[in-house]
């Protein structure tokens, strides 16, 4: 294994854009001081930043005839990734990073995300189905992740065994990755706080919003945009509502886009 980490992130079709990319690339940058490289996997290369290093997006390995490609995040699994060995931090592009990103590697363990339910608030309504209620209080979120390359191809595998009954089972690719994790004993979380919803974290609750502004909670090292509204909303002044105001968040707009 190398002593050099990765962080990957993915880009396919035209959801995202090199600008995303190369934006992302630089709160990396910024934010994580040990040697590192910084690898998309991309179905289009074009306008990345020379220092990003550029990679095919990976095989998901279906079978003729099934043409399904929403779960090809899964694909970062396989065995022989880009002929990558060694630690890997997973960031999708809706994210912004606002502090030191080394205890994400530093954890002991070989495979950390995020509890999905630390994205969102309490739903009690769930608990009319306690086993379902279960189960996703522990799906994790797969905008964050850190695995071992090579180490997880059981998921794949799950996946290729039965696609069809795959996407049956399971609404996302992230329950689907979780259940894997958990029966091979992997299904570890993040510290909660760590990795923080935008809406639910930062902005203050119902009308306490027309009093203050969003603010980062303490310890918050990623921001992310759970729900509604989407990053793109947020950077583009959408968002509010009227039981919630999103006041100044140029503190958000400087962690987003750093020079």
């Amino acid at each position: 294994m190398t002593d050099q980490p990765f962080i990957l992130t993915i880009k396919w079709g035209t959801l995202y854009s090199a600008a995303d990319v190369n934006r992302l690339h630089r709160q990396v940058r910024r934010h994580l001081a040990r040697s590192h490289r910084f690898i998309c996997f991309t179905d289009d290369m074009h306008g990345l930043d020379p220092e990003i290093e550029a990679m095919p997006l990976p095989e998901l390995g279906l079978a003729k005839g099934h043409a399904d490609l929403r779960w090809r995040k899964l694909g970062l699994f396989q065995r022989g990734l880009g002929g990558l060995t060694g630690r890997a931090l997973f960031l999708d592009l809706d994210l912004v990073v606002v502090d030191d990103l080394s205890p994400f590697f530093d954890l002991p363990g070989n495979f950390y995300i995020i509890r999905d339910d630390d994205l969102f608030r309490a739903k009690p309504l769930r608990r009319v189905n306690p086993a379902r209620d279960r189960f996703l209080h522990s799906v994790g979120n797969s905008s964050v992740f850190r695995f071992e390359i090579g180490q997880h191809a059981y998921i794949l595998d799950a996946y290729l065994a039965d696609p069809s009954a795959a996407t049956a089972r399971y609404e996302i690719s992230q329950q689907f990755q979780s259940a894997q994790l958990a029966a091979h004993g992997n299904l570890h979380y993040w510290p909660k706080g760590w990795c923080v919803s935008f809406k639910n974290d930062c902005v203050p609750r119902h009308l306490s919003s027309y009093l203050r502004d969003p603010a980062l909670p303490q310890g918050a090292k990623i921001v992310l945009f759970a729900g509604a509204p989407k990053m793109e909303d947020v950077f583009a002044g959408r968002g509010h509502k009227w039981y919630r105001r999103i006041g100044n968040i140029d503190w958000l707009r400087r962690a987003w886009d750093p020079t």
